[in-house]
């Protein structure tokens, strides 16, 4: 009997259950996940406490006040509100393999078409910035029959219908165009998308199967691996070069003056008034300053509240640049788009941004991981951020600071720096085989200096042997450049050739025989203990010297030139103290450069000093991976002044070995007659050489001035970094006995 009783209350409890299940009484919860990307969306710094997650968005905030504006009244048509959603929406699914024709770049490599401009058409600074750019670069071609992508000379930047920089009548001159197939291998740049009130992303045309390297984009509307993500610049960001990062010291323990910052506008009413309206509720006036201004914009005493002359007052109180400089982390909250300035200010300034803009996708999220830079934060956790940043310990602070450095100068101190990562990220793409890893973009000197064609593993890389803690095979290729008949067997080379040669460290020596006579027979080469292969110069150019030949098998390139006078001994102390220093230049001959004030240019100089920032490759040891940068990532028109002038070569090595490692030469002791007893006893043996006697010739000089010039240029600032070290052998000249020395033979010099 009992038990029937149970049995029945079990059956009235599970039809009870039942029912208000049915009639929703009770709901389950629905849980989604989302895994778009990999562990590029685990934005943020991940310390304690972490950001909650929410799966919603944020719903923006519409005060009442709001609604009564002659502005939110505006009236849209239906087909205005179609054309809307068509341009936002219209090829959301495309990816690389739906809407991009890898067939293009397959005879051509990859390389890029820019429109030419159409008479009469404006165009706005920055984006006459971005076009330069990618002429400069070595992705560059005039020939659109070589291209493999498509960048349009109208000026998409500003698509604000209220901005005088905006082209009218965009969607029918792109149409017109009769290689744009509808976008498919197109790219375009954007800044500012949409207008009052909602600022959309709407560019106000219809762009296709077109590419977007776009600002302040959000996640929802972001395709991966198709749509590129960049920063938001202003129209005074540096096209070239653009300065370093400000941090010149780290100091211990990381803390400054403030501990968290901000100072921009605040806007009353309109889409993203929410954080920036209530920053005031964090603000202590002591360690988090947080200032912001209703003066702003023409009606801005329209909408003023009480809290605005107070606000004013205090934000007029206090110095932008120095609340940037001395503060741990600075806000950057969204403004009326995703995107903002404050975000690159913050990077470049050392202050750890953190982000409070939900649903923005991140500069280059496809290859940044920006939780080891910035803070991503939450909106709807403002209250929560000071504790949050508080909570982060000193050691991750440091680091965070110095990524923030190493990115800016990788990827966005100038406007060539964001479009050439622009272009790389899509070269990765579509040369998926020879893509850069993630260590290659998130370390240092970045994904631009990382040519995935040369190798795709690191250890092959010079500036990646100290993070991987291997080190360079312990043997040399020299590269003897001849530019004058072998007509004498007391030649200044064939003794260079017998010295080297007898290095332990020598596996072979290639003469690369630039000279227009005929290649000397081979039995006027002397004898060696390693091989000698003479290579004849086919072009017969400056240039040729650093071609990345595959007879050279070793990581260690040992440059010279003909009449270079170096003994055994010398040669095996260079390559000892290179091993040492893999990723830079180590050598004899020495040069400086300075900055003429007078003539407000930059200067080379060749006299002996105490400080030098540059080893000139007639006598220097570096990593042979130059030779395939100096091919493949400088520009034919570098090279082609270089080969023009016969001359310069060797300044423009040291350019590029400095700028990718931000750090000078070595130089290495030498006997200090180098060149100059040399040169006589060239010029007197073999005068009617014309090559051999540009050291002689009185242009030589002045061309060396204007190279270091043009080519700073191009770098957009100078990248020799001076130095004042120089090594010298252990008890090099000490008063022990001769006998008691390793390299003994240098002091006999």
């Amino acid at each position: 009997m009992q038990a029937r009783k149970r049995y029945l209350i079990l059956l009235s409890a599970g039809a009870c259950l039942i029912a208000l299940l049915y009639f929703g009484g009770v709901q389950t919860p629905l849980f989604r996940s989302n895994n778009r990307r990999d562990d590029r969306s685990l934005h943020g710094y991940h310390g304690r406490p972490q950001w909650p997650h929410f799966s919603g968005s944020l719903q923006p905030f519409s005060p009442w006040d709001q609604m009564e504006t002659e502005e939110y009244n505006v009236h849209r048509s239906p087909r205005q509100k179609r054309d809307v959603i068509s341009g936002v929406y219209k090829g959301k699914r495309c990816r690389m393999d739906s809407c991009f024709d890898f067939s293009l770049c397959k005879s051509n490599g990859f390389k890029v078409y820019v429109y030419p401009q159409q008479k009469g058409e404006k165009m706005s600074e920055s984006y006459q910035n971005i076009l330069s750019s990618i002429e400069a670069s070595r992705f560059y071609t005039s020939d659109p029959g070589q291209a493999c992508l498509f960048v349009l000379s109208l000026d998409t930047l500003d698509r604000d219908i209220l901005s005088p920089q905006y082209v009218h009548n965009l969607r029918t001159k792109v149409q017109n165009l009769h290689l744009w197939n509808n976008g498919k291998n197109h790219l375009i740049f954007n800044l500012y998308s949409g207008t009052w009130p909602d600022y959309t992303e709407d560019l106000g045309f219809d762009f296709g199967q077109a590419m977007l390297a776009k600002a302040s984009i959000s996640t929802e509307n972001f395709r991966p691996n198709f749509d590129v993500s960049i920063p938001l610049f202003g129209k005074e960001h540096p096209r070239t070069g653009g300065e370093r990062g400000y941090l010149k010291y780290n100091s211990i323990p990381p803390y400054r003056k403030y501990m968290l910052v901000f100072k921009g506008k605040r806007y009353l009413t309109g889409i993203g008034s929410d954080t920036r309206n209530a920053l005031y509720h964090v603000h202590n006036s002591e360690d988090v300053v947080l200032l912001t201004t209703c003066k702003h914009g023409k009606d801005w005493q329209k909408h003023k509240d009480a809290r605005c002359d107070r606000d004013n007052a205090q934000y007029d109180k206090h110095d932008y640049r120095e609340m940037l400089h001395n503060s741990t982390f600075c806000l950057v909250p969204r403004g009326r788009r995703l995107g903002s300035f404050r975000f690159l200010e913050a990077l470049q300034a050392a202050c750890v941004p953190v982000i409070l803009s939900n649903g923005w996708e991140m500069p280059f999220s496809e290859i940044i991981h920006w939780n080891t830079a910035a803070v991503i934060g939450d909106e709807r956790l403002l209250l929560q951020i000071p504790s949050t940043v508080r909570s982060i310990h000193q050691d991750s602070i440091l680091s965070l600071r110095q990524q923030t450095q190493f990115l800016w100068e990788a990827y966005f101190s100038s406007v060539e720096r964001i479009v050439l990562t622009t272009l790389e990220i899509i070269h990765d793409r579509v040369l998926q085989h020879a893509a850069r890893s993630n260590l290659m973009w998130n370390s240092l000197p970045g994904g631009l200096y990382s040519l995935p064609q040369y190798s795709s593993y690191l250890g092959d890389f010079p500036f990646h042997y100290a993070k991987l803690g291997i080190k360079p095979r312990p043997k040399f290729t020299a590269v003897i450049h001849a530019v004058t008949p072998l007509i004498s067997q007391s030649q200044p080379i064939l003794k260079l050739l017998v010295a080297v040669a007898k290095s332990q460290y020598c596996v072979q020596v290639i003469v690369l025989w630039n000279c227009d006579k005929p290649l000397p027979a081979k039995h006027h080469w002397p004898a060696t203990s390693v091989p000698v292969l003479v290579i004849d110069g086919e072009s017969k150019v400056m240039s040729s010297r650093f071609l990345p030949y595959d007879t050279i098998s070793t990581d260690a390139v040992l440059s010279l030139d003909e009449d270079t006078v170096l003994s055994t001994t010398e040669v095996d102390f260079a390559f000892t103290v290179w091993q040492s220093f893999p990723e830079r230049i180590v050598g004899y001959p020495a040069r400086s450069h300075f900055w003429d004030s007078n003539k407000e240019r930059w200067g080379y100089t060749s006299k002996w000093t105490n400080d030098y920032s540059m080893v000139l490759t007639g006598a220097a040891i570096y990593h042979r991976y130059y030779h395939y940068l100096y091919t493949s990532y400088l520009p034919a028109s570098l090279r082609g002044l270089v080969d023009q002038l016969s001359n310069c070569e060797d300044i423009l090595m040291n350019f590029l070995v400095s700028a990718v490692t931000k750090l000078p030469p070595i130089k290495v002791t030498q006997k200090k007659q180098y060149k100059e007893t040399m040169m006589v006893q060239v010029r007197s043996l073999w005068s009617f050489c014309l090559v051999s006697s540009r050291w002689a010739d009185p242009d030589h000089f002045a061309q060396r001035q204007s190279c270091m010039n043009k080519f700073a240029s191009w770098f957009g600032s100078m990248p020799l970094v001076h130095s004042n070290m120089r090594l010298d052998p252990v008890l090099f000249k000490d008063q022990v006995s001769i006998l008691r020395k390793k390299y003994k033979d240098i002091e006999r010099l």
